[in-house]
């Protein structure tokens, strides 16, 4: 049976830092050739003229796990050009374990999984194999570990205990996991501490695989932050990565010129100032969420429970520099999972609580309570900076595209929909601060250089069909904070394994995406 071939004709070829008039040839999923390609007669032909024939870009970050599988985030994704992702981030997700510990927790930034209900690395990573249009590389996450092994509580884990994390962590990596990560603003992520992580890292580092980490401190708290990783990395052996780097431009070009010296080092970044997370992070000492999610959710549904959250916690709040005194002004409402909190989404939690009548951090604590922790806010901080200062920090060596993409929520963060439209739309088309090439490069081969992904993030002989279409003139980005869930326009066509997955801007219904093993 002869193999179809597929000739993508007439367009401008973008990889290895240059764009090129040639032909592509797609057989197998791979690709067989680049340049003048004769016609045979069984070809399918899709023309190209005016549009940029584009590798695929990687998402270095989100929170995609569970949602995949939905229609409605792969046409997000692959209208932006992204054919793969990489989750398990923040130290939170589903594998190793029964999934139960990340539902729970981060149910407002991952949600639940479908399918997945044990098995660990290797059962979640098959579960993705041509079930998605989206390819899916896992790190496996330090917190979800740690709740596996000691549960909730802080302190250092025991010599037994340490074993059966590292162990954990051994399996996740022989199982295909490209990395470790960890969030350390997370419970109980956050109770472990640099000779702990260091100790989950060696197998990481024996594995060629990288430390992913969403660090103790950023903007001013930065270079303790990524001292945390330096340390780590050097007393393992393991790359290191920065997740969503932020801080002033000039501190963070100092501190990785100091750390890139010392280790290998990447970091990941989207063209907004805004955060989004669970308000649990904000509102919720750790030392309760310690005590386990039944006993914080029923604490928090007591007026003496809220008072006693209000009096330890609120002084701390307010003195944390990327938010202070005025912090519920900052804290627009992206999901709750309580009906009568509804009429709230949207709002600040300021808003919210002079139409409720109440004081910000109570109504904020009674929502937790309703919705079962499952709350998510945009954050504003004191720190947001326009697109002269993002400018500089895309063009970093080390700078590799992520969305941090939270695809729940009625009013959730637009980076899901919108980071790499976003960058296409205005700082290549508008500005010309990146050229065409240079996002392949940051957004696509460096990314599938730190994560191993193989044959993967650039356009050659040999290489995984992973590629999509990309019309320059038309390129938009059409997601904001308001209306955050509009799809981008200008790539109508994108293949992930030299499958067709989106075809003149509607899903194919081809699932030929798969959970990437390290290689």
């Amino acid at each position: 049976m002869m193999t179809t071939r597929t000739v993508l004709r007439g367009g401008r070829v973008v990889s290895d830092g240059c764009s090129t008039e040639a032909d592509l040839a797609i057989v197998d999923g791979t690709i067989e050739e680049i340049g003048p390609v004769a016609s045979t007669p069984d070809d399918q032909e899709v023309d190209c003229s005016g549009r940029l024939i584009m590798p695929g870009l990687v998402d270095a970050h989100t929170h995609a796990d569970g949602r995949v599988f939905d229609d409605e985030v792969a046409f997000a994704l692959l209208r932006q050009g992204v054919t793969t992702v990489i989750a398990g981030q923040d130290g939170v997700s589903y594998a190793p374990g029964d999934g139960s510990y990340a539902t729970r927790y981060f149910a407002a930034i991952n949600g639940s999984h479908p399918t997945y209900d044990g098995g660990g690395v290797a059962a979640l990573l098959a579960g993705y194999d041509q079930a998605t249009p989206l390819n899916v590389g896992y790190l496996v996450p330090a917190g979800t570990v740690r709740e596996q092994v000691m549960g909730l509580r802080p302190g250092r884990p025991g010599p037994d205990e340490l074993i059966a994390m590292r162990d954990l962590v051994a399996q996740g990596m022989a199982a295909g996991a490209l990395g470790l990560s960890t969030g350390l603003d997370y419970t109980p992520g956050l109770f472990a501490d640099a000779d702990e992580l260091a100790a989950l890292c060696r197998p990481v580092a024996e594995a060629d695989g990288v430390y992913v980490s969403h660090l103790r401190g950023y903007e001013e708290d930065s270079p303790a932050g990524l001292s945390e990783l330096i340390n780590i990395c050097e007393t393992s052996g393991a790359r290191g990565h920065v997740s969503h780097f932020h801080a002033r431009p000039e501190l963070m070009f100092e501190l990785l010129a100091e750390a890139s010296a010392r280790i290998d080092l990447t970091f990941d970044w989207y063209p907004y100032s805004r955060g989004c997370s669970v308000l649990g992070m904000v509102l919720l000492p750790p030392e309760l969420l310690a005590e386990g999610f039944d006993a914080t959710t029923a604490a928090l549904s007591t007026s003496d429970g809220r008072t006693a959250v209000i009096e330890s916690w609120l002084p701390r709040l307010v003195a944390k520099e990327h938010l202070g005194a005025p912090w519920a002004d900052k804290l627009a409402l992206a999901h709750i999972a309580a009906p009568q909190y509804g009429w709230a989404h949207g709002l600040t939690l300021a808003e919210a609580a002079r139409r409720a009548e109440a004081e910000p951090m109570d109504l904020g604590l009674r929502m937790l309570a309703a919705a079962d922790l499952e709350v998510s806010v945009v954050m504003r901080t004191q720190f947001d900076r326009g697109d002269d200062d993002l400018a500089r920090i895309l063009s970093h060596p080390a700078q590799l595209t992520g969305s941090d993409g939270i695809f729940i929520g009625r009013s959730t963060h637009p980076r899901g929909w919108g980071t790499f439209a976003r960058l296409m739309d205005v700082f290549v088309r508008q500005r010309g601060d990146l050229s065409w090439p240079e996002l392949a490069e940051h957004s696509s081969a460096l990314p599938a250089r730190a994560f191993r992904l193989g044959r993967r993030g650039e356009l050659r002989r040999g290489a995984i069909a992973d590629l999509f279409l990309l019309d320059p003139a038309r390129i938009r980005d059409n997601a904001t904070y308001p209306a955050p869930r509009r799809a981008a326009d200008g790539i109508d066509d994108v293949w992930v394994a030299g499958e067709r997955v989106l075809a003149d801007g509607q899903l194919t219904g081809t699932r030929s995406g798969r959970g990437i093993r390290r290689g």
